[in-house]
């Protein structure tokens, strides 16, 4: 019988954009073959999303070798449950945040097991919704995160 090398096994990441008040699946964007993903505003980017927070260049997603990390690029930074990070390794399920209050995205990652020991607490799972839109630019408005109030 054959062992499964890693390159059998298909590695897709995908990137949800959330909505910033509901946190249901807005947008997504699924990859298979790249080993760098870029996320900003600038429009040479794997993902584009029109925020007055976000930065040209704001996250990349490197991978490496079987697995995948987060390196913040955005001078307004990128958040994981309100702390800023720099660089970090991908945990399946995770969401991270560009910006303090802008706009937010889960990374899902199929046909890979993350190391036990970075699995977290995050446990929420969204809701996958079939009509999510697969085109590349978004635009997001920067004041939606934040709640009006009409009294």
């Amino acid at each position: 019988m054959r062992r499964k090398s890693l390159k059998d096994v298909t590695s897709v990441i995908t990137l949800t954009l959330l909505h910033p008040l509901q946190s249901v699946p807005v947008q997504s964007w699924p990859f298979e073959t790249e080993s760098l993903i870029r996320i900003g505003r600038s429009t040479d980017n794997e993902v584009i999303l029109y925020s007055a927070v976000v930065s040209r260049h704001h996250v990349e997603l490197r991978r490496k070798g079987s697995e995948w990390e987060i390196v913040s690029l955005g001078a307004n930074g990128t958040y994981i449950d309100g702390k800023r990070i720099t660089q970090i390794p991908v945990v399946d399920g995770m969401i991270i945040r560009l910006a303090s209050s802008g706009p937010k995205i889960q990374i899902r990652l199929e046909g890979e097991t993350p190391k036990a020991k970075l699995k977290t607490a995050l446990g929420k799972r969204v809701a996958r919704s079939k009509d999510v839109d697969s085109s590349k630019e978004t635009l997001v408005d920067a004041q939606s995160s934040e709640t009006e109030d009409t009294n």
